[in-house]
């Protein structure tokens, strides 16, 4: 259990958007397109994690971004001059989609802050402390692609409770070689959907990981986060790994993984987006006669 000051907020308020990298396992489309713009189908994985964090309440969207990804600032924002030309052709319920999808103002403050360098995902949650709100923020990944309802971080918020851990990670079981390309949980017991951990090791070898419970992008993070970021030396890879900073943070907030019940996609990687894009599909009765024609591996008709 934790001790929180009388001004301490719980709530959920802010989601940053790490989106700086620069996608380069998918050059050459994203020479000119960020990959968060790449479509599953025909949907840009950054509105997978928008709506998301809308879905989950999230009033404030901080997206970390680079100074070569303006198209993503475009994207985002609402493009009246695009919608009046769609509405003159008689298209509004493009138009309509168009007008949902924008973050307007007067809804969900937005903001965007520059991360120059590729210095790791803790330095670009740090790149963000000084637009989020109050309290405990999300971290979403977009090319995590998590599909399911709810949400996997409206469930994570729905079961967030600072006085059990106030660092809480999505998580998920992998196999014994694919340890080493995440943040494995040392786990000490379970709670319900939560797997309570006193630590955690970014991408250990296998013969040295303490659980099979690997991170993925989701994150709901005490506020002391940005405080553990400051000043933490580099970590795997040379960079700034916010694992390292939710494990120091460990022994004062606490911390747990969270078991979601929807299916992670690594649309990081080719494979991955091949799969969502198949899977996502499915969920469309359009394209289902398509599907059919294929000889699909019995594991990517499951997916659907």
């Amino acid at each position: 259990m934790t001790t929180r000051p009388k001004a301490y907020h719980s709530r959920v308020r802010t989601a940053i958007f790490p989106v700086a990298g620069l996608g380069t396992r998918f050059l050459p489309a994203t020479k000119s397109t960020p990959k968060e713009l790449l479509p599953v189908l025909d949907r840009p994985l950054i509105q997978f994690a928008i709506d998301e964090a809308r879905a989950a309440g999230i009033e404030k969207m901080v997206f970390v971004s680079h100074p070569s990804k303006d198209a993503i600032e475009r994207y985002v924002a609402e493009d009246a001059d695009l919608e009046n030309t769609l509405r003159a052709k008689g298209k509004d319920d493009i138009a309509d989609m168009l007008r949902d999808n924008a973050l307007t103002e007067g809804g969900v403050e937005v903001s965007f802050v520059m991360q120059d360098e590729p210095l790791g995902l803790g330095h670009a949650v740090l790149c963000a402390a000084g637009e989020a709100l109050p309290g405990p923020v999300a971290v979403i990944l977009p090319d995590d692609l998590i599909l399911g309802e709810p949400g996997c971080i409206a469930e994570m918020i729905g079961a967030y409770d600072p006085e059990k851990a106030g660092h809480m990670v999505a998580t998920m079981q992998v196999a014994e070689d694919e340890v080493k390309s995440y943040g494995i949980l040392s786990v000490t017991g379970r709670d319900g959907p939560l797997i309570l951990a006193d630590g955690m090791v970014e991408k250990p070898e296998p013969a040295e990981a303490p659980s099979r419970q690997a991170v993925v992008g989701r994150y709901v993070l005490d506020g002391s986060i940005f405080d553990d970021l400051r000043g933490l030396p580099p970590g795997a890879g040379g960079e700034i790994q916010l694992t390292d900073a939710i494990a120091k943070g460990a022994g004062t907030v606490g911390m747990c993984g969270f078991r979601f019940t929807g299916t992670r996609y690594d649309c990081g990687s080719k494979s991955g987006m091949l799969q969502a894009t198949i899977a996502y599909a499915g969920q469309h009765p359009e394209f289902r006669a398509t599907l059919a024609t294929l000889d699909l591996p019995t594991d990517a008709m499951a997916a659907q």
